[in-house]
């Protein structure tokens, strides 16, 4: 006799979980297809044409790839956990699928280390950098990624809705949403060709704006989650709570002054407050979509939109 399945034992295509799932197959992209010559053409011009262009200089224009690279190998790891203790079809499959797009965010930056960062110094006759040495890491970076790999952990001991309304908030609302995409909004903008004392990378950018992208989808996701979790009772005031704790060591991260120039002067790229702001709007706007009951997440196709912010 035949099986007779039930339509809860299917996928449910007209689900928000499930709609992120196609979105994200619909728009594939390789990392290794992102074309990287005239960053290095240009890094190597950018370089020749300084007056005097020292270590520090070099450090401070690959401190924030350096931390992208390293935050995406950490979520990259720390994302398992909550594809185990899902047990909604839909809500799985989308997961893998960050899971892979996690995994190609971190392809992207080392490749882009490899074969550009050591092309150039390898050019210069300067020693290789690290991509993965302590000094680009403050406490406040350490920090917020260990908390976020103990609040993705603990669901595998302690599968509570107001746990994984904490690892939610921790990995798709701080470091993804708050975090990674000012970050990239940051980047984009510096190395897109605005700035004349700033070299213009392509293929960063370019790399940047899918991530992004990715991450818009990934963001929204873990929104629709605790929207959900609070129509179920989980209380607000825990979302905006934990949240809170963890903006501090995101500020802690943005206004990372080791690789600041000692004269203000000197400072090229986008005007003190820009990012800040750009992080309180977004920031802003999510919580109220996620608290008001009457509020909508964005669509799947808005997220996921990279305008010019």
């Amino acid at each position: 006799m035949a099986t007779e399945y039930t339509p809860t034992e299917l996928m449910d295509r007209d689900s928000r979980a499930n709609r992120y799932y196609r979105n994200a197959v619909e728009r594939h992209w390789d990392p290794g297809e992102i074309e990287l010559e005239e960053d290095v053409e240009n890094l190597l011009a950018y370089i020749d044409a300084a007056n005097e262009f020292t270590r520090t200089d070099w450090e401070r224009t690959l401190n924030g790839i350096a931390k992208f690279g390293a935050g995406e190998d950490a979520v990259t790891e720390d994302l398992a956990p909550l594809a185990t203790v899902l047990d909604d079809l839909d809500e799985q499959l989308f997961l893998t699928t960050q899971l892979y797009e996690e995994a190609k965010h971190a392809d992207f930056f080392d490749r882009y280390w490899r074969e550009v960062i050591w092309t150039v110094e390898d050019e210069r006759g300067w020693d290789r950098s690290n991509p993965r040495a302590d000094k680009w890491f403050n406490e406040p970076y350490v920090e917020l990624f260990d908390r976020n790999r103990a609040a993705q952990y603990r669901l595998l001991e302690d599968d509570t809705p107001e746990n994984r309304a904490k690892a939610y908030c921790h990995y798709h609302l701080t470091v993804e949403g708050i975090l990674a995409q000012t970050g990239y909004y940051g980047m984009q903008t510096s190395y897109g060709g605005e700035f004349d004392a700033l070299p213009h990378l392509p293929g960063l950018v370019e790399g940047f704006s899918k991530i992004r992208s990715d991450e818009g989808r990934h963001v929204g996701f873990g929104m629709n989650q605790l929207k959900k979790l609070i129509a179920d009772g989980v209380d607000p005031s825990l979302v905006q709570e934990t949240v809170d704790e963890l903006v501090p060591l995101v500020q802690g991260i943005t206004e990372d002054e080791r690789f600041q120039p000692d004269d203000e002067s000197e400072q090229v790229g986008l005007e003190n407050g820009r990012l800040a702001a750009y992080a309180l709007e977004k920031h802003t706007d999510r919580m109220q979509q996620i608290t008001d009951a009457a509020a909508d997440i964005p669509d799947v196709d808005e997220l996921v939109r990279i305008e010019d912010d």
